[in-house]
């Protein structure tokens, strides 16, 4: 199991491999993709939306009513490199909902409250 620097390394890893107009590799990708999700989860609990980054991971979280067959009524889809501009505060959500780059549906599948999340 990864230790919380490795996490938090993987994440700056693959921060500074797009700041560069690089792809990050793969596995720092996916620790960096599966750290923040977590995190967002940790952050806010719940179980009323699924946030999708594929392939590398989903969570549910966010308070609300809690789905328990098919698919969730409130889901949030993106590619790795908007999940990780998103987390960061690097994108604003507004403005990847308007780009496209995030798939949101639901009445609360709206993020925006809980990013960019507080990288420590």
């Amino acid at each position: 199991m990864s230790s919380p620097y490795n996490k938090s390394a993987s994440v700056a890893a693959a921060l500074s491999a797009l700041d560069e107009g690089r792809a990050p590799e793969r596995s720092v990708l996916r620790e960096a993709v599966r750290a923040l999700l977590t995190l967002l989860a940790d952050r806010a609990p719940g179980r009323s939306v699924e946030v999708r980054v594929p392939p590398y991971g989903a969570v549910q979280c966010v308070p609300g009513p809690r789905h328990t067959r098919g698919t969730p009524p409130n889901t949030v889809e993106m590619d790795p490199e908007t999940w990780l501009g998103l987390a960061a505060g690097r994108l604003d959500w507004a403005r990847a909902v308007t780009e496209g780059r995030v798939k949101a549906s639901g009445a609360r599948a709206d993020l925006s409250a809980y990013l960019p999340l507080e990288l420590r």
